[in-house]
């Protein structure tokens, strides 16, 4: 029964369960301690030791009814007239003996790897090399020969074992296919968010817009525990040698108060400036939407959105969900020809005090200004006043240079200016911004 739970452990994973080692473990003694009698027990107690959220209960509830849902077994039959000789397999299906039957199925299937499944063209290779390691093959060749020595008897007999090798690939298909719901649905997804994640903004229809949102705050969510871990790190500290013996001189020498080393961590601090003008409308609502997702990674950070104006919309990322703060914003703000000097004498007047040498700012936009002024003396003190400036670009690089876009320009003032056009490199420049905040 080991086995069992640690295939039913593997296919949580699957269904993005994170089940960390101690946790496999406390699901073995509470296994232990309820049995798999009552299913409804066993369900519950793994659920409380396993599942950590809302969502991981949902999900670990799908799960469980799919991998532990089972054909009733039935009485094993009498015994047939059964030639001798004959195959495990025949003896199996003519007797009725379902228990047997069952159980050859899964240790077929773990030997043949039903559980690797992760396309649904793999479906009818495995249902067959599931059926010839149960002996398939053996029972191919007694029905060929039972036919081919022509009394009626075996012929009747043939019949009825063609029959059951019908059934046993209905039983095997069945078996596969709970098998890929356990992992292969799941595995797809991941490959179909990993393929999305890669795409460019641009590219994304708006049918994949939900499956954006999800896979951002996915991404936020990852970005925000590995953040989380190294602070906690990082407070583990070591001995103070020498601040311990000077307070130990009080004490006649005995280390009462034992002091350790300490390293300051700066929280992270980001203003995030996305442009939503007509030239990147394409793009404009997955950036609002990695915005929105990011207040939910750092503990500080100001937004603002611009065109031909600036805005912060701090309050609206906050105050409300993200399919209604997008559609605001863009209503305000957006569609309109860009003005780059506008926006930053803008964010002087509104934003840029806050601006310190623990701040990081984010510009997301094209950097096309419509050939107005490109104010680069406000670039200018953004850039003395910030720890550091990232611009991210949607256009490729070779752009530019070309037509009223001002890059050149402003990338003299930036620590890194990259064409980032993916979530993928988002979620990258993203995590190098936070991993400077955190000591090594």
């Amino acid at each position: 029964m080991q086995r069992t739970l640690e295939d039913f452990l593997r296919a949580l994973r699957d269904h993005d369960v994170r089940v960390s080692p101690a946790e496999a473990i406390d699901a073995h003694r509470a296994v232990v301690e309820v049995g798999y009698t009552d299913r409804i027990l066993l369900r519950d107690a793994l659920c409380v030791t396993l599942a950590k959220s809302e969502d991981e209960v949902d999900r670990f509830d799908a799960c469980f009814d799919t991998f532990f849902s089972r054909t009733a077994t039935a009485p094993k039959g009498e015994e047939a007239d059964i030639p001798e000789g004959a195959p495990d397999l025949a003896r199996q299906v003519l007797n009725g003996d379902e228990a047997a039957l069952a159980q050859a199925m899964e240790a077929a299937g773990a030997q043949v790897g039903a559980g690797e499944i992760r396309l649904a063209t793999q479906r009818n290779l495995l249902v067959r090399r599931l059926l010839d390691e149960m002996g398939l093959r053996d029972l191919e060749t007694m029905i060929h020969r039972l036919r081919a020595d022509g009394p009626d008897a075996d012929a009747a007999l043939a019949d009825r074992l063609a029959a059951e090798r019908r059934g046993l690939f209905t039983r095997a298909g069945q078996y596969v296919d709970r098998e890929a719901r356990l992992h292969a649905s799941e595995s797809g997804r991941r490959l179909r968010e990993a393929l999305l994640a890669e795409r460019s903004l641009t590219a994304i229809s708006p049918d994949e817009f939900r499956a954006m949102e999800t896979l951002v705050r996915r991404m936020a969510r990852r970005l925000a525990t590995r953040y989380a871990r190294k602070r906690r790190n990082a407070r583990r500290g070591r001995l103070d040698v020498r601040s311990t013996v000077r307070r130990a001189m009080g004490h006649d020498g005995v280390p009462f108060d034992i002091v350790w080393k300490t390293k300051v961590i700066h929280k992270p601090k980001i203003v995030a400036i996305c442009d939503v003008s007509r030239s990147v409308a394409g793009t404009a609502r997955f950036l609002l939407l990695f915005l929105y997702a990011l207040g939910e990674v750092v503990e500080k950070l100001d937004a603002y959105a611009f065109s031909d104006r600036l805005i912060a919309v701090n309050d609206l990322l906050a105050d409300e969900s993200v399919d209604d703060a997008i559609p605001l914003i863009l209503s305000r703000i957006g569609f309109r020809p860009t003005d780059y000097g506008r926006a930053l004498a803008d964010f002087r007047e509104q934003g840029a005090r806050a601006v310190d040498r623990r701040t990081t700012v984010i510009i997301l936009g094209d950097g096309r200004s419509n050939n107005a002024d490109p104010r680069l003396d406000l670039m200018r003190e953004i850039a003395d006043r910030a720890r550091a400036v990232i611009w991210l670009n949607p256009e490729p690089e070779t752009f530019w240079d070309q037509g009223d876009s001002e890059m050149h320009a402003y990338r003299r003032f930036c620590t890194v200016a990259k064409t980032c056009n993916t979530l993928k490199g988002l979620e990258r420049i993203i995590d190098d911004v936070l991993r400077t905040y955190t000591p090594r």
